[in-house]
């Protein structure tokens, strides 16, 4: 079995390769959500792409996703996916429960990341957020893995 390292790289190859020319950023956004939660299977609960609403641009709305039904809309700085559009840093939270003003769009959600995606224009466009029904599901690696993917989903 491949190193989750190896996952990684396999599925950011796999997300370039079919988004690389797309103008819509929906199918981009569509395209990373389904082949990460193929490539990771039951441990990414809830995939999918917060975006930053142009008509409201401090909410982010749901975009894009695998899984249960989310959260319509997130202010910035509430919640784990708020924390990373309003600081633009990825957060890595080993139980959601603990973490200040979460939003439980899912009681089942006990671990999550979010990653900020950014636009050719180098601004904020979305979150990348994933969220695990297990305790501590993401480490380092995830982190590495997500970023190098959310880097250049939008650029490729």
């Amino acid at each position: 079995m491949p190193s989750k390292a190896e996952q990684y790289e396999e599925v950011r190859k796999q997300i370039r390769s079919v988004v690389t020319g797309e103008t819509s950023e929906t199918a981009r956004y569509a395209t990373a959500a389904c082949l990460l939660r193929e490539m990771f299977g039951e441990r990414f609960f809830w995939t999918g792409f917060y975006i930053v609403d142009p008509a409201k641009p401090r909410e982010l709305v749901v975009g894009p996703y695998q899984g249960t039904m989310g959260c319509l809309r997130i202010p910035f700085g509430k919640g784990v996916c708020g924390a990373a559009a309003e600081t633009g840093e990825t957060q890595l939270v080993e139980d959601v429960h603990a973490f200040p003003g979460h939003i439980a769009c899912d009681s089942r959600s006990i671990s999550e990341i979010v990653v900020p995606v950014k636009g050719r224009d180098g601004q904020l466009a979305a979150v990348l957020d994933i969220d695990s029904t297990k305790f501590g599901a993401f480490d380092a690696q995830d982190k590495a893995g997500l970023e190098a993917i959310c880097a250049e989903l939008l650029t490729a």
